[in-house]
């Protein structure tokens, strides 16, 4: 297989500019490392050997922005350079490390951007587990299966009244099937957005109507001083991630009523226990509002001339 192999890479390079498979494989390797690099230059598949001269020029000015050191490709007549096998295997040997290289540092840049998140995140599971400080320096795959078997020890033991349900999500999802549940909590992420700064805007305009009246104004200092730090605990974001669908337990599912006994536990106090008096009516019931305008039915009775008889009364003086 290697020497096949070898004889379709000498078979390649001989042909240089002229053979199709050459270009392309050129394309190829410079399409990926555009994925990878801001380059600005661009090649294009060759369709016959008449597009060699132009596939040699525009690879010019790829190999000028790559910096080439090999003066072979970047020195001499520029129809002529990729005509030889030396030349199109220095080529492909340059193109070919060039990638590898940008791949590599690429890699490099994500696990560095992931890292700090990912090895806080395990840190805070590692604490809250209760894991030792020796395990948790250990390799992630040793660390993932000590975090398993601790939460194991910790449901087995758990008395049957504080049985932790099955999962909610309990199906596997395809990689199609996860990109729309992303866009999905992104939407209700950004309706959750809005209103919460529509409320937050509502609260801080009612709160500024208290300005208004002259015994609130010596006491503007107070409201401050008891806004400021409600108003910094509100989180404007909601964090409320695919994390905490995946954590999600049969029994969240089940909706509970505000009325319920449960519930009512939490949001009851004395305010909710205080009967309002008789109070004045207020009125503004359609039906009892006279109407602005008068009625016309009357006039309309006695006939139409009315109208123009009026008109003629009152009417626009006739221009001179």
């Amino acid at each position: 297989e290697e020497e096949e192999e070898e004889e379709a890479l000498a078979k390649l390079v001989s042909g240089g500019a002229l053979c199709q498979e050459f270009t392309a494989l050129c394309c190829w390797l410079v399409t990926e490392l555009r994925l990878l690099c801001s380059l600005e230059e661009d090649v294009s598949p060759t369709s016959g050997p008449e597009d060699a001269d132009t596939f040699q020029l525009e690879m010019s000015g790829v190999l000028s922005e790559l910096r080439c050191p090999y003066t072979l490709l970047t020195s001499g007549d520029v129809t002529s350079r990729l005509t030889n096998a030396k030349n199109c295997l220095l080529l492909l040997e340059f193109l070919s490390s060039e990638l590898q290289a940008a791949r590599l540092l690429s890699r490099r840049l994500i696990a560095v951007l992931e890292q700090g998140k990912a090895a806080k995140e395990l840190g805070q599971i590692s604490q809250a587990l209760n894991i030792p400080k020796s395990t948790v320096d250990s390799p992630v795959s040793q660390l993932l299966e000590e975090m398993r078997a601790k939460v194991s020890d910790i449901l087995s033991a758990l008395p049957e009244s504080e049985e932790v349900t099955r999962p909610l999500l309990r199906i596997p999802l395809n990689p199609h099937q996860w990109e729309q549940l992303q866009q999905i909590q992104q939407a209700l992420h950004d309706e959750y957005e809005c209103r919460l700064q529509m409320l937050v805007t509502r609260f801080r305009v009612t709160l500024q109507s208290f300005h208004w009246s002259d015994r609130s104004k010596d006491q503007e200092t107070a409201l401050l001083q008891a806004y400021t730090p409600l108003r910094s605990c509100l989180p404007v974001q909601s964090r409320v991630t695919l994390a905490h669908l995946l954590a999600m337990r049969e029994d969240s599912s089940r909706i509970v009523k505000t009325s319920s006994g449960a519930s009512r536990e939490k949001t009851s106090c004395t305010v909710n226990k205080v009967l309002m008096g008789s109070v004045p009516d207020r009125g503004g019931r359609p039906n009892e509002i006279e109407p602005p305008m008068p009625m016309w039915e009357k006039q309309r009775a006695r006939g139409g001339d009315s109208g123009q008889k009026h008109w003629k009364k009152h009417g626009r003086k006739k221009n001179c």
